[in-house]
């Protein structure tokens, strides 16, 4: 209990004038103390997982377990159908994401074709499905890499460590190789980009943090599944807006974002954010609708001219 505790820092800590000690520090005695607590109350609770025993050599060829008449077929390929959408959508948002960092762009198709060429070279090798891991990414990214000459160097130290190096991995525990993915991930989150999506658009800031989270705390493809459910919302009830004439200029711009543009008499301007598909054609035109009868509405209470045209505003498309 606490008592015994306290009882055994302070008969530690007259050690050193009781039995002359010299070398006996009261820091010491804590820790000893703490030590001796935690691995007599914790020791069976909190377990210490290490890697363990890690295969060593390369993996062999896996040509010969190629088999196009299983009964397994169908199944197979369904799995494969999916795994492989969901790891070029992967690949390519981890690619696009650092290019960002980068300014520089990447061509989908290319990036189609390298994830193809390594997934039928792996499936003869006895590797697993091949994408754009944003781990290795962000490690990479903060140690600095620059070129792809950098994965050969990384393939080139991996084989040499599962041929000769992998029994000094044994005790390393695995949360250090967390740590090492976490660390890495700092050096990437924007935080501009969040503020300024909280200052532009709560729903966009919602959308973001909640993919942040779901990336952080479970695995990419919850991030991506958040993403894309946050695209189809958008994409069936895109977001539309009145613009207004900014004071002596040309320019006109969202009336709510812009309290002091004014909208042109007779005209009703309307910004749609989204292309017109089936999904949304009713929304818009029920949205379209009620935006023009509060406009008629706003005409008559205040005498102006009445109503003549409406135009749409798909630029941003």
């Amino acid at each position: 209990n606490r008592n015994e505790g306290a009882a055994t820092v302070v008969s530690l800590q007259q050690h050193k004038g009781i039995f002359g000690l010299k070398h006996s520090t009261e820091a010491m005695d804590v820790i000893s103390v703490m030590r001796s607590f935690i691995s007599r109350n914790y020791s069976k609770r909190c377990v210490i997982v290490q890697i363990g025993n890690l295969k060593k050599g390369l993996n062999p060829l896996s040509m010969s377990d190629l088999f196009f008449t299983s009964p397994y077929m169908s199944t197979a390929l369904k799995t494969g159908l999916i795994t492989g959408i969901i790891a070029l959508a992967e690949g390519v948002a981890v690619g696009r994401s650092f290019a960002m960092f980068k300014n520089y762009n990447i061509d989908g198709n290319k990036e189609m074709i390298a994830f193809g060429m390594m997934n039928i070279v792996g499936s003869l090798t006895s590797c697993y499905l091949t994408t754009g891991q944003f781990s290795r990414s962000a490690v990479n990214f903060n140690a600095g890499c620059k070129t792809i000459v950098s994965n050969i160097v990384m393939a080139i130290a991996v084989m040499f460590i599962l041929l000769f190096l992998t029994p000094l991995f044994y005790y390393t525990p695995l949360v250090v190789l967390s740590s090492i993915i976490m660390v890495a991930m700092l050096g990437l989150i924007d935080y501009q980009a969040a503020i300024h999506l909280w200052k532009v658009d709560k729903f966009d800031f919602l959308v973001c943090m909640s993919a942040y989270f779901g990336v952080v705390f479970g695995s990419v493809e919850i991030g991506l599944v958040i993403a894309v459910t946050r695209l189809l919302l958008f994409v069936s009830r895109p977001r539309t807006a009145v613009k207004g004439n900014i004071p002596n200029s040309m320019i006109y711009r969202n009336t709510e974002q812009y309290p002091y543009s004014r909208t042109v008499p007779g005209l009703l301007i309307l910004e749609i954010d989204a292309p017109i598909y089936f999904v949304n054609a009713g929304y818009l035109r029920e949205r379209i609708t009620r935006w023009v009868d509060e406009e008629e509405e706003r005409v008559k209470t205040s005498g102006e001219n009445s109503l003549q045209y409406v135009i749409l505003d798909m630029s941003g498309n």
